[in-house]
Formats: C-alpha cells, structure tokens, sequence
C-alpha cells in the first residue's frame, strides 16, 4: 500500500479549510476546493476527493490486524519504541479549529458532560497506541469507568470496554483496549479500534463516559452548537441525553432572595465578610465553620458586585506530602513585614511567579498543584484528588450572589441585585483551568504584631466569576431587583 496516501488529511478537514478559504478569499466553494486540491498535487477536486477516499479506507486497515480492535500483543510490540507520542505535535491547528475546539469545549461543560481530551499523533496513529495522559486517567476514575493506578502490567490484566465514535450521521461501535504494558516501566496506555478512520494527527478528541461506556467526539471536526441545530443527529441526541433536572430548594431559596431584594439591608458586621454573613443571618443559617454548604444543600457566596474574582474554596495542602508542614512555617519563609505584623497576603498561578517568589506548577504524571520558590524550591503540594473532592463537597449546587454596598445615615447597606446558580461542577476541568491560569490562589497568613498569634484565612482557591461556565454547566443568572 502506497503510505503515502495515509498521510493525507480527511475529508472533512479539507472541507473546514475550503470555507475559511471561502470566507478569507471571498471565492466559492468550489473554486476553494480547487485550490486545495491543486496544493496536494492534483489537477481538480474530484480526483483529490477521489484519493481521500482511498486514503481513509487505508488507516482503517493501518497497522492493526482488524479493523475495530488492536490485539494487546500488537501493541506491546509496539510500544518498545513509544518514546516520545506525548510530547510530539505533528500538526499545528488553524486558528479556526481552535476556536472551534474551544466552544466545543463551552458546550460540553454546558450541558454538565465530564469529559477529557486527547491529542492523537501520526506516530500514535500508525502504531494504534495512545498515552492514557494524567487528565484521561482522572476522568476516568471519576466516573468509575477504569483506575489505571490499580491495574497490572500485562496481557493478562487488560481490559476491554466498548466505546462509540459520534458525528451527527453515524453512532459506530468501536472496542477500547486499556493496558499497562511490560515495558517502558508500565505507563498506562489506551486504543480505539477503528481510531484512524474518525480522527487524524493533532485533532482534538473528547471522551465522555455514558452507562459505562466511552462516547468520542472529534472537537476539530464538527461544531456542536451546529449538530444541536439539526432536525436528525447522533451528536444531538447524545447531549440532550445529558439535560438537568429542576430543584425545588432552590425555587424556595430564590424565592426568599427576591424577598430580601426589595429593601436595602443593613450590614450586621463590617469587613469583608459582611455581606456573606448579613445575607446568612437574614435567612436564618446559623453561623458555623463547617465546610458544608450552607441551604439545605446549596452553597452561598455572596459578594460586593464590583469584585470579579470570587472564592470557591478554601483548602489547606497536604502536609504529609509538603516541605513546610504546616502554615507558619511558610509565613516565617516567605512572608514579609507591614507594618507590625508580619503577613504573606499574595496571589499565586501557575503563569507567572508573583513578587514573593512563589508560583504553581501542575505535575500532571503524580497529578499535584505545587507551591514552588523562584521554581527551585517546593513549598507545598496540594494532591489533585483532594482539590476536586473540596470542589464537589463545596459546590454541588451554588448560589452566587450579587449586591450593591450603600452607605445610608452612617451604616453600610446592601442591595441584592442578582444570583447566579450552578450545579454539578465539572471536576475533571478543575486541575486544567488551575493549569492555564484561570484558578488561582490566594495566600492570607498573619503574624499579629501585638499578640504573636498566626491567623490563617486561607488558602482560598479564586476564579473570576465571568469564568464560572468554564467550570460549571449552563450557569442561570436571574435579576432580583
């Protein structure tokens, strides 16, 4: 077989590239196929679309013994020299597909999906081996679907699952290998029969886990805002299956909100906390440090409206894991004086290291938020496990609310101007939106000048609440006022 024909790109992404040709050159569509055909050596479309063709049936077929499973002892063959299929990017995307990945990512927090991606390379491709990276095998722990860390290394402890590739006009049934080989010191490992002929080199791929099984959808190929939109979709039909159900609690608390919206209320306590605790004593919720949410089920958080960034929890590192063992020995390293206390009051991310030194490092292969100095010296380790377990905990279900502070004879007031409620965060999106930046953290550790007692309010993770859809299903925000 001429391998040659396998290397060039699908059908469909040829088709993507015509209509952004289309649309950047203002010629037809037709004339944008030419031109694309012409640029892979051949005289017109109908001889180019007759070649993809070919080339599409050949990666099926290419290099497993069937073409909807790869036997385990093909790819511990191949695995040998599977060095590097993590770190090589064979393909750099266009701008477009980009964009068009990262809406198809909005829509499957959207609709409440847990979902993980991976990036297929021409190496991976041709020898029917993916790296099961550390976002993968969270996921899919997450949902109970495999635990990699409790699997054994070898043909005898592989498991096979049946999984679907998705597009609006076809469900097809595949078969996925998961594996830890003998070789290259076990990293676990997955394959999807029939991979090939739905994706190629540098697409982005979802998996969402179903009634134990495995859903994929090719983000660079299709726009899921588009397949909701068809009268006939496999796509569709699968994300409605996802549709959340009304809650009666918080019909009630919105209720009560609305109640409390149409007078301004006096602030019990100053700071702060003011308005967090003002709005919990007009409810009637005792006031306690418990780390439950606070309305028979439903978290509320309520802020000052001009802040952007708003607290989704508060967590401690792990100190059996961590350098510093406990809070003041990071103050009495890294803090500074001010006055006559001696504080570290700062912001970290994983971005850019802030004016203590201090900064976040992700390690996806232990899955580990780490605290680093000047990234030379580890501060404190935070377990991803334990983050996303303080997440669910927290904010099964959340009333973000809005208020305005106004100063009325001498005493601050509020007004409730609007609430914004999430359900069911995305747990398998929280250690990525850490990593890119959009997470951060901050750090409020106290030495009092006057009593030499260590305070600590923190650390309290941060996301700025334009960024909550990133993180939570269809946030719905409803007026008050």
């Amino acid at each position: 077989m001429n391998n040659r024909k396998t290397d060039l790109p699908t059908t469909n992404r040829v088709k993507q590239r015509a209509k952004q040709l289309k649309k950047e050159k203002g010629i037809p569509h037709s004339e944008a196929l030419a031109v694309i055909s012409v640029e892979y050596g051949f005289d017109n479309w109908q001889s180019f679309q007759e070649e993809l063709k070919i080339a599409e049936q050949a990666r099926v077929y290419l290099p497993t013994p069937s073409n909807t499973f790869t036997e385990y002892e093909d790819v511990v063959m191949n695995d040998e020299d599977y060095d590097v299929l993590d770190q090589e990017r064979d393909v750099e995307l266009p701008d477009l597909i980009k964009e068009r990945v990262v809406l198809n990512k909005r829509q499957l927090i959207k609709i409440g999906a847990e979902f993980s991606i991976f990036e297929p390379t021409m190496t991976g491709l041709k020898k029917s081996i993916l790296d099961a990276a550390q976002p993968v095998r969270t996921h899919f722990e997450l949902e109970n679907f495999h635990c990699f860390w409790k699997q054994g290394q070898g043909q005898e402890h592989k498991v096979k699952k049946i999984s679907y590739f998705l597009t609006d006009n076809e469900l097809v049934e595949s078969k996925t290998s998961l594996y830890r080989p003998k070789t290259k010191n076990g990293d676990p490992r997955m394959w999807f029969g029939g991979l090939p002929s739905f994706t190629q080199a540098g697409d982005q791929v979802a998996i969402i886990i179903k009634d134990n099984m495995a859903y994929l959808i090719n983000l660079s190929d299709t726009l899921l805002e588009d397949s909701l939109s068809l009268k006939k979709s496999y796509i569709r039909d699968f994300i409605e299956s996802f549709n959340n159900r009304e809650n009666s609690i918080a019909e009630e608390l919105l209720n009560k909100l609305k109640v409390l919206a149409k007078a301004p209320m006096q602030a019990l306590r100053s700071g702060d906390t003011a308005i967090g605790y003002t709005l919990e004593t007009r409810l009637d919720i005792p006031a306690n440090s418990s780390k439950q949410p606070d309305y028979k089920g439903i978290e509320l958080k309520a802020g000052r409206g001009i802040k952007t960034r708003t607290t989704l929890f508060a967590q401690v590192a792990d100190w059996s894991l961590s350098p510093c063992k406990k809070s003041v020995e990071i103050l009495n390293k890294y803090g500074y004086e001010r006055n006559d206390d001696f504080k570290l009051y700062c912001t970290l991310s994983s971005q850019r290291e802030n004016s203590q030194g201090l900064s976040f490092i992700y390690d996806q292969s232990k899955d580990e938020l780490q605290e680093w100095y000047n990234k030379k010296e580890l501060v404190a380790v935070w377990p991803g496990r334990l983050l996303r377990n303080r997440l669910k905990e927290k904010h099964a279900e959340t009333f973000w609310v809005e208020a305005r502070s106004e100063v009325i004879d001498g005493k601050e007031h509020f007004h409730l101007l609007s609430v914004t409620h999430t359900k069911s965060p995305i747990l398998s999106q929280l250690m990525p939106l850490v990593q890119s930046g959009v997470i951060t953290m901050d750090h409020l550790i106290k030495r009092s000048g006057k009593t030499n007692r260590v305070s600590e309010k923190g650390p309290l993770f941060k996301i700025n609440k334009r960024d909550l859809n990133l993180l939570f299903p269809e946030p719905i925000t409803y007026s008050l006022v």
